[in-house]
C-alpha cells in the first residue's frame, strides 16, 4: 500500500498514539514518521533554548524506538505545508495524519495543511490526542464552553466516568521501500541557540513511562498516593515533574488518567490520585479556554483588565528575573527556573502574583519570561496560570487576594528546605528568619554568615505597601473609585 505519513508534533511517542496507530491500521503499516523543525515555533514569540534543548533530545529518542522497529524518524525544517506536499511526492503518499492542538497558531496552520493535503488530492486527518476531551465535549446545558474550573471538572470527572479511557494501540509498522531524503537532528547551536547552565531532565518515552512508574509506586513516599498534602510544599520531591513530558507528548494523558484511576483502587491512595487528576483537568480546561478566547493570549481574557496601569519598572522585573528581590520564596523559585527549566506550582503562583501585585509589572513580561525557560512551557497552561494569577483571567484569583511571599513561605516551608536549596547564601539562617532574613539583628546576621545588603539583598520593595497600591490599581482598572 502507499505510506500514509504520520506528521508528528506534540506526540513524540509511540505508545497510546492515536494518528500513529489510525496510519498504521490504514496503511498496513506503510507508515512515514516525519517531524518537521517549524521556525515559526523555534524562532517566534515563544522560542525557547531549554525547550528546544528538550525537544531535539526527545526527537533523538524517538528516532531510537523507531528504529528498534525498523523504521525511522524523517526531519525536515521549513514551512510545514510545502515540506508535507514534497514529501508525499517524493513517497508516494496517500495521504498524511496527524494529532490535533488547540493554540491558535496550531489552529492557523493546521487549518491550511488540511486545505492544501486535500486540494492536492490527499487524505488528511487529524485525531484526538493531548487532550482526555476536546474543546466542546465538555460544555455547559446550552453547549458553550465553561468558564469556571470547578463546575467544568465536575463535567469532566462525569464524562470519564462514563466514557471510561481507550487507549490507542501499539503501531505495527512495515519496512518502506522508499525513503525521502532527511536532515539530521540538528544540534542546538545548528539553531542559533544556547542552551547555559539549565540542567534538562531525561528526554523520550522510556524516560515519560520511567517517570510515571515511580511516581505511581506505592512504596514511594509520598508519590501519588501522597500527592494532595505533598503537592504544595516546594521543599519534597511531592510531584510528579512529567509537565515536560505531557507537553510534548513523549506520554499521553489517557497513560496518566489509567495510571491514577489504577491507582485510587486503593483506598488510602484515592485523595492523591484524585488530587493529581485534578492537575490533568486543568491542562484540558486552560487549552480550551484559549481555544474559545484566543485573544487571552495577548491581553486580558477579562478585555476591561487591559486597562491596568502596570508601572511596569525594567530595574525591578530585572531583579525579579535574576531572583534577588529580598524575598527569599521568590528568589528561590526563580533561581529554580534558570537552573532547571522548571518551577514547583506553589512557586509558580507566589512568584506570578509578586510580580503583578507587588512590583505592578504586567503579567505578559512574566508570561514571556516564563515561555523562555521552562521546559513543559506550554501557551495555554502558562497564559491561564499567569492570568489567574494575575486576576485578570478565567475562574482567576481574585484581585484582591495578594499573596504575602514571607508567609507563603512560613506556611509551605517552614524550614527553608526549597529556600536553602537554591540560596545557598541562606543555609544557616535560622528558621524563624529563613523568610525575613532581613529581620535579623546584625550580630544574628554575622552567626549565620551573611549580611542582608552585601551578600543577600534586602527587600526591593514593602509588601504592605505594595498590596495598597495594587488594590488601587485594581479598583480603577475595574471602574471602581479607589478609597485607598
Amino acid at each position: 500500500m502507499a505510506p500514509i505519513i504520520h506528521w508528528f508534533r506534540r506526540d513524540l511517542r509511540l505508545a497510546d498514539n492515536t494518528a500513529l496507530a489510525a496510519a498504521a491500521r490504514d496503511s498496513g503499516g506503510a507508515v512515514l514518521p516525519v517531524f518537521i523543525l517549524d521556525d515559526a515555533l523555534l524562532c517566534g514569540r515563544h522560542a525557547s533554548p531549554p525547550r528546544a534543548a528538550f525537544l531535539l533530545a526527545s526527537l533523538g529518542s524517538l528516532d531510537a524506538d523507531l528504529r528498534a522497529l525498523g523504521s525511522r524518524l524523517l526531519v525536515r525544517r521549513g514551512e510545514p505545508l510545502r515540506e508535507l506536499l514534497s514529501l508525499a511526492r517524493e513517497s508516494q503518499a496517500q495521504g498524511v495524519y496527524w494529532n490535533r492542538d488547540y493554540t491558535p497558531y496550531a489552529v492557523r496552520r493546521d487549518g491550511a495543511a488540511e486545505a492544501g493535503l486535500r486540494s492536492a488530492g490527499l487524505r488528511a486527518q487529524s485525531f484526538k490526542d493531548a487532550v482526555a476531551f476536546e474543546m466542546l465535549e465538555v460544555a455547559t446545558q446550552q453547549g458553550r464552553p465553561y468558564a469556571i474550573y470547578t463546575p467544568y471538572a465536575r463535567r469532566w470527572r462525569q464524562l470519564l466516568a462514563e466514557r471510561g479511557l481507550m487507549l490507542a494501540p501499539a503501531p505495527s509498522l512495515a519496512p518502506l521501500e522508499r525513503w525521502p531524503a532527511s536532515l539530521p537532528i540538528p544540534a542546538l547551536e545548528d539553531l542559533g541557540l544556547a542552551l547555559g547552565a539549565t540542567a534538562l531532565p531525561p528526554a523520550g518515552e522510556a524516560a515519560a513511562i520511567s517517570r510515571l512508574r515511580a511516581f505511581a509506586d506505592p512504596r514511594r513516599e509520598p508519590g501519588m498516593a501522597g500527592y494532595a498534602p505533598a503537592r504544595d510544599l516546594p521543599g519534597v520531591d511531592g510531584t510528579s515533574r512529567l509537565s515536560p513530558h505531557l507537553r510534548l507528548g513523549s506520554l499521553s494523558p489517557r497513560q496518566c488518567l489509567a495510571t491514577a484511576l489504577s491507582l485510587r483502587e486503593a483506598e488510602a491512595a484515592r485523595a492523591g490520585a484524585d488530587a493529581w487528576v485534578g492537575e490533568l483537568i486543568w491542562r484540558d480546561f486552560y487549552a480550551q479556554v484559549l481555544f474559545h478566547h484566543p485573544h487571552a493570549l495577548r491581553g486580558a481574557f477579562r478585555r476591561e483588565l487591559d486597562a491596568l496601569a502596570w508601572e511596569n519598572d525594567e530595574g525591578l522585573f530585572r531583579a525579579w528575573q535574576e531572583g534577588r528581590t529580598g524575598y527569599p520564596l521568590v528568589d528561590a523559585a526563580m533561581r529554580q527556573l534558570r537552573q532547571e527549566g522548571w518551577m514547583h506550582n506553589r512557586a509558580r503562583m507566589v512568584v506570578a502574583s509578586f510580580l503583578t501585585k507587588d512590583l505592578l509589572v504586567d503579567w505578559r513580561w512574566g508570561e514571556r519570561h516564563f515561555m523562555r525557560l521552562l521546559v513543559d512551557g506550554d501557551p495555554a497552561a502558562n497564559n491561564g496560570g499567569w492570568q489567574w494569577a494575575a486576576g485578570t483571567g478565567t475562574d482567576a484569583q481574585p484581585y484582591f487576594r495578594i499573596f504575602n511571599p514571607a508567609s507563603q513561605g512560613q506556611r509551605f516551608d517552614p524550614q527553608g528546605a526549597y529556600v536553602r536549596r537554591y540560596l545557598p547564601e541562606l543555609a544557616n539562617v535560622p528558621d524563624r528568619h529563613i523568610h525575613a532574613p532581613h529581620l535579623m539583628a546584625l550580630a544574628e546576621q554575622l552567626r549565620a554568615d551573611v549580611q542582608v545588603g552585601r551578600d543577600y539583598p534586602a527587600p526591593i520593595v514593602d509588601h504592605g505597601a505594595q498590596r495598597v497600591r495594587a488594590l488601587a490599581l485594581y479598583r480603577v482598572a475595574r471602574g471602581r473609585p479607589s478609597n485607598l
